[in-house]
C-alpha cells in the first residue's frame, strides 16, 4: 500500500500560499512559498506538501519574520510575527495556486 494517508494534523500545518510579486517569480524557479503555523518542522512541512499537493519536495527552508510596530497615520500598531516556508521542488514538477 503506497497511498498518502492525510492526517488532520498535517492539514494545519500549511495555512496558506503566500501569494507576492517575489513567490510568483520564484515560482518560475521551481521554489514555492507557504506561511505555515509557528509549531512545524521541515519535516511537518514536507509531509503536508506532498500530501495535499502530491509533489516530494527536495528541501525545505524556514525563515521566521518577528513582529514589528508600525506607525500609520499618526498611531501607533503591531504587524504579527509570521513563519514562512520556501519548499524547492525537483525540475519538473509544479503545484497549481490557482
Amino acid at each position: 500500500m503506497t497511498k498518502i494517508s492525510i492526517k488532520k494534523h498535517q492539514l494545519e500545518v500549511i495555512k496558506s500560499p503566500r501569494i507576492t510579486e517575489k513567490a510568483t517569480v520564484k515560482a518560475g524557479e521551481n521554489q514555492y512559498v507557504f506561511e505555515v503555523t509557528d509549531r512545524s518542522t521541515k519535516a511537518s512541512i514536507a509531509k503536508s506538501i506532498e500530501a495535499l499537493y502530491k509533489v516530494k519536495p527536495v528541501k525545505v527552508n524556514i525563515v521566521n519574520i518577528p513582529a514589528k510596530t508600525v506607525f500609520v497615520r499618526g498611531k501607533v500598531g503591531k504587524k504579527s510575527a509570521i513563519k514562512k516556508a520556501y519548499v524547492f521542488l525537483k525540475k519538473g514538477d509544479k503545484i497549481d495556486l490557482a
